[in-house]
């Protein structure tokens, strides 16, 4: 009898061990999977990172490029002036419209960020 119940409370105990065991392994399977799905998450992110800083980068050259070639027509444009009235007009009229450019491309490098942001955080959170 008394065999029998160390048999029993031996079996039991096996039991809950395996039990354990096997909730053990279960959370960390799961905890590996969550890790895994992170990591996945950050490497998308970090590509989306450098893809848009690719787009950036290009972005800034274009307008640098456009910024250059307005001035450098504007300086010729005032050499090719016949009098101060002129160059003065010209002058004016290249800060007016430099003006407006630099607003419309700090709005396009500006779009550029906020796109990345989203799409970063979208990744992120898996709200894509």
């Amino acid at each position: 009898m008394a065999n029998e119940t160390s048999n029993k409370a031996a079996d039991a105990a096996n039991e809950a061990t395996r039990n354990a065991a096997d909730a053990a392994t279960g959370a960390a399977t799961q905890a590996t999977d969550q890790m895994r799905a992170g990591a996945e998450k950050l490497q998308a992110a970090g590509g989306a990172m450098a893809d848009t800083g690719s787009q950036l980068g290009m972005k800034m050259l274009d307008q640098a490029e456009t910024n250059t070639a307005e001035a450098f027509k504007a300086m010729r444009a005032a050499a090719a002036a016949n009098d101060v009235s002129e160059i003065m007009r010209i002058q004016s009229e290249y800060i007016r419209e430099q003006g407006s450019r630099s607003v419309g491309q700090v709005r396009e490098i500006s779009e550029l960020i906020a796109n990345f942001g989203r799409t970063a955080m979208g990744q992120m959170t898996g709200r894509s």
